[in-house]
């Protein structure tokens, strides 16, 4: 019981510090996959061991997109972010139904993965999806963080269980504010320079 609330207080300061673009978010995210391995081979679970295995490589994988492209941000060596193009929204999405369809086929085919084979697969591809996003530094991980968090809030409650109710619902709160705080960031750095095109306009 300890290991799982530390491995998910855990993960809400990772999005915390998602939010502050730090870098140290892909680190706490890390090691509260970690925590979160421990508790569930603690408790048998396999499923839940797994796919906190699959958690922590898409962490190890977002430190080192964050690593390197933070050094060509020129925004004090934090990320930059921006808005997905149409083509990179339409390839989130088709990865997210795609990878809940297979993923809720497996968990149903094996029910000892899931204790709720279909909402567990559409949030925990719903997971991914948000980190591959974040690691690309676009606003749409926060909206991704959002549909997880409209079926695991919920889900949580009805379950029993509320401290994982409470957690979904502090991250609720976290991803508004951090989808607000990026957005404004991604549109300030596509609005036009009106210095620049008074300039641009000049006679030669």
């Amino acid at each position: 019981m300890w290991s799982d609330m530390v491995g998910n207080l855990a993960g809400l300061a990772a999005l915390a510090l998602g939010w502050r673009r730090s870098l140290l978010t892909w680190p706490v995210q890390l090691l509260s996959g970690l925590i979160l391995v421990a508790a569930y081979s603690a408790a048998d679970l396999g499923g839940g061991v797994g796919k906190q295995l699959l958690v922590m490589t898409a962490a190890l994988w977002g430190w080192r997109q964050w690593t390197v492209g933070r050094q060509n941000s020129g925004d004090g060596q934090k990320i930059a972010v921006r808005f997905a193009s149409w083509r990179e929204r339409g390839a989130l999405a088709a990865g997210a139904v795609v990878g809940t369809l297979l993923v809720g086929g497996l968990f149903t085919a094996y029910p000892e993965l899931s204790w709720n084979p279909w909402p567990d697969a559409y949030i925990f591809v719903g997971t991914l999806v948000a980190m591959v996003a974040q690691a690309r530094g676009l606003v749409e991980f926060w909206i991704a963080w959002l549909l997880v968090d409209l079926v695991g809030v919920p889900l949580a409650f009805s379950s029993d269980l509320p401290f994982s109710g409470l957690v979904y619902v502090i991250y609720l709160f976290l991803v508004l504010w951090g989808m607000r705080d990026w957005w404004q960031r991604s549109a300030a750095r596509r609005a036009p320079d009106p210095a620049a095109e008074r300039l641009e306009g000049a006679p030669a």
